[in-house]
């Protein structure tokens, strides 16, 4: 049985920890108040993107575009999207254990890997999965310019046909407590298509002398231009927000894995507390017994 000292010594290095995971806690709380503002703004300007994209479209005959462009599937790039460090719960192991899924499921096809994040990256790289590129130490300092810098890389992976499907597997961010699993097809794109009822546009000039019954959009270049170029737009857009999804995912389930550690080193102090009075309380009550015993043999 442990004497007091040794209990002493436990709970100063329990209260130690406890301090440490409540300090982790309130960062992640101020970080993940930030990470929110950036995944609500980025939602809404992806959806009103591809809306733009359906409008575009519908003025266009245009559909040749390398990001459009579908093929018989042999060779997937699984984009896999984790964080760089860890004490952030079943975090990085369920995204791990998607990707792993994944691959078995695919088995019949070539498939890489390209990974965001140095939890992936190791672990992946152990299991001599091929991996084209790989991206770590971002999120801390998660930006636009990087989003643009992986999907260029995805996109030539995929216009140079050295891959005929992108999928993305990230965590989505719903609240603080809930994060969502998600697999997507990031590429080819999804044919863009206008909505059920539109009518036929002619497409409108800056003089209106075309097209004028449509006032929606008056186009400077021609829609063909602005279309391809709205693709390449919509893809570092799509990667930016899964990107910034994943950092608010993160810092939540971080949040909530030191609130829970925190609240296990408070049990734990209190439990050796009592173990603690309860070894004195014997000890105390040994010595008046000894007392007693050698009173009354006198």
């Amino acid at each position: 049985m442990p004497n007091i000292l040794d209990i002493r010594r436990r709970i100063r290095s329990v209260k130690n920890t406890q301090q440490i995971t409540r300090a982790m806690k309130m960062v992640a709380a101020a970080r993940l108040r930030r990470a929110v503002e950036r995944v609500l703004n980025a939602r809404p300007y992806a959806n009103q993107l591809r809306a733009m994209l359906a409008s575009v479209a519908a003025r266009t005959a245009e559909r040749s575009h390398p990001l459009l462009a579908t093929r018989p599937v042999e060779k997937v790039l699984l984009v896999l999207v984790t964080a760089d460090r860890g004490l952030c719960g079943a975090f990085n192991s369920n995204l791990i254990r998607a990707a792993q899924g994944y691959l078995a499921e695919h088995r019949g096809l070539k498939v890489s890997m390209l990974c965001v994040g140095r939890k992936g990256r190791d672990f992946f790289r152990k299991h001599g999965v091929a991996m084209p590129a790989e991206y770590v130490n971002i999120s801390a300092r998660l930006d636009y310019a990087q989003a643009q810098e992986i999907a260029e890389r995805i996109r030539e992976l995929y216009a140079t046909e050295a891959v005929d499907a992108v999928d993305v597997v990230y965590n989505e961010y719903k609240s603080a407590l809930v994060q969502r699993l998600t697999v997507e097809r990031f590429l080819p794109i999804a044919p863009i298509e206008p909505a059920a009822g539109a009518p036929s546009p002619v497409p409108q000039t800056r003089d209106g002398a075309q097209g004028a019954s449509l006032m929606d959009y008056i186009y400077e270049q021609p829609p063909e231009e602005l279309f391809k170029a709205l693709l390449y737009r919509y893809a570092d857009v799509e990667v930016y927000r899964a990107l910034v999804e994943s950092a608010a995912a993160e810092l939540a389930a971080k949040m909530t894995a030191m609130d829970a550690a925190t609240e296990n080193a408070s049990e734990m102090i209190d439990h050796l507390t009592l173990t603690m009075n309860r070894i004195r309380q014997a000890a105390i009550t040994k010595e008046i017994i000894e007392i007693v015993s050698g009173g009354a043999g006198v």
